[in-house]
């Protein structure tokens, strides 16, 4: 080969080369899930036997809120990363209802980390999803991915008032040297019923319906939403009920472990309008039949209620990007409770 005919090779070479290392990204197809399962599995280190994949399909395919969009990130026509929103929907306080979507699952292959493909999809994403008219984006992200959102135009809204109520002295100094997250997995729940059956009750319709409306953002929760937030069996979610009918009030609990301390996720607690005997005796229940260390829920206000007492500095911080809503919702006007907001 002559010099001529040898530089022309490189030239080529180096051609493919670039196109090869080129990041293309674009709208996952329905036929890729099995593809993007695999990724996922490999670059979060999804344990065998864990329950990861039916939890990533019931997340993204059943949501009443709708399908979650999906991009992919290709490099040399191989699989490189993908991101996922999941639907929400608030309700806001003058009745109309914000499209939301909460950034959750996300992954680079080992292969091609480094070459910005976690900014490349989510910024691409944000384009499309201002044509579909969603208003915004949340989401709480941790300390090691925060910043990476900051950077991208994410603004923290603040803490949600995150309280606890401790079961026993001795409880109380197991949850204060815990300083671990919590278990991604739940623990078998001693009481309660099926999520599914109860929420099938035409009572809950009634219960849901009689909710004041919120003074800010609320989810816009329905019967077949609550059913399936909370009835995937591997997140083990159970219900209390206070009386013989969902009706009367209810509380979606969950246990998970947290370093040597076992807490009592507080996710759903709905009463009759008004009914603070109801919320007290439902909140008395699940402490004596969870056998947690202490209960942790979302509460408003810094006078102690029903034993609860703040958690300072403590809980998830929830983040915020504008999407076609400009302007963010200070946290004040977030009534959101741990069902909306904690890692599923």
């Amino acid at each position: 080969m002559s010099p001529a005919e040898s530089a022309k090779e490189t030239v080529k070479d180096t051609a493919k080369e670039a196109v090869n290392n080129e990041v293309l990204v674009r709208r996952a197809r329905d036929e890729e899930l099995g593809a993007v399962i695999e990724l996922a599995s490999a670059a979060l280190g999804w344990r065998a036997g864990e329950p990861n994949e039916a939890l990533f399909r019931w997340k993204h395919l059943d949501n009443p809120f709708g399908r979650s969009p999906m991009w992919v990130a290709e490099v040399g026509g191989r699989l490189a990363g993908f991101r996922t929103f999941l639907r929400w929907e608030f309700c806001r306080a003058d009745g109309s209802v914000a499209r939301a979507v909460r950034a959750v699952d996300t992954a680079t292959h080992p292969e091609f980390q480094g070459r910005g493909i976690f900014t490349t999809l989510t910024l691409g994403a944000l384009a499309e999803l201002r044509e579909e008219g969603v208003d915004f984006v949340y989401n709480t992200p941790n300390s090691q991915s925060r910043p990476g959102y900051l950077k991208m135009g994410w603004q923290v809204v603040g803490r949600p008032p995150v309280k606890v109520r401790p079961s026993s002295p001795a409880a109380l100094v197991r949850m204060a040297r815990a300083r671990v997250p919590a278990g991604k997995w739940s623990l078998p729940a001693p009481a309660g019923e099926q999520p599914a059956a109860v929420f099938a009750d035409r009572s809950v319709a009634g219960l849901v319906d009689a909710q004041p409306p919120a003074p800010g953002m609320t989810t816009n929760r329905s019967p077949g939403f609550l059913a399936w937030r909370y009835g995937l069996d591997s997140l083990q979610y159970r219900v209390l009920l206070r009386g013989s009918s969902p009706g009367e009030g209810l509380a979606v609990y969950r246990l998970r472990p947290r370093g040597a301390a076992v807490e009592a996720v507080v996710a759903e607690l709905l009463v009759p309008p008004g009914d603070r005997r109801a919320e007290r005796e439902l909140l008395a229940e699940l402490e004596r039949v969870s056998g947690a260390d202490y209960l942790i829920r979302i509460e408003r206000g810094w006078l102690p209620r029903h034993r609860f007492v703040p958690l300072p500095r403590q809980g998830p911080i929830l983040t915020w990007r504008s999407v076609c809503q400009t302007e963010m919702p200070p946290l004040e006007q977030w009534y959101v409770v741990l069902g909306d907001i904690e890692l599923f």
